[in-house]
């Protein structure tokens, strides 16, 4: 015996079952396409809705992790956390966390980029070791 049922009540299980991933899939396929055509602008010109846009802080996260690469050359970054922003007038700081290994040695860097809001130029980059 089976430990769905047997005859007429395993049968009726099975069809409606059958019928509930259908939908669920056919339900989540017209999710996704309304998630990522194009939307229609009341003037009638195309935009695209893009629902991953880059955190404002990525550039600056790649600048660090380029400029951490260069640093330490023989090292592999293999984890990376943002830290936060600090805006002071036209001043902005981005604070990183990188977590590198270096053959059995592993260890963390904080790297802080200051730059300037209207320009984007780079004033100061710093890199402090850490264990922790």
């Amino acid at each position: 015996m089976s430990a769905y049922g047997t005859g007429r009540h395993a049968k009726l299980i099975t069809k409606e079952l059958t019928h509930v991933p259908r939908f669920a899939i056919m339900l989540m396929s017209v999710l996704v396409l309304l998630t990522i055509s194009p939307g229609i602008e009341a003037d009638g010109t195309i935009t695209q809705q893009l629902q991953q846009d880059n955190p404002s802080y990525a550039k600056w996260g790649q600048l660090a992790m380029e400029k951490t690469s260069s640093r330490y050359p023989d090292a592999d970054i293999i984890d990376y956390l943002h830290r936060g922003r600090e805006e002071q007038g036209n001043e902005i700081t981005e604070k990183f966390k990188l977590w590198l290994q270096e053959d059995d040695r592993e260890f963390g860097v904080f790297i802080t980029i200051v730059f300037d809001s209207d320009t984007e130029k780079v004033h100061a980059i710093t890199f402090e070791e850490t264990t922790h």
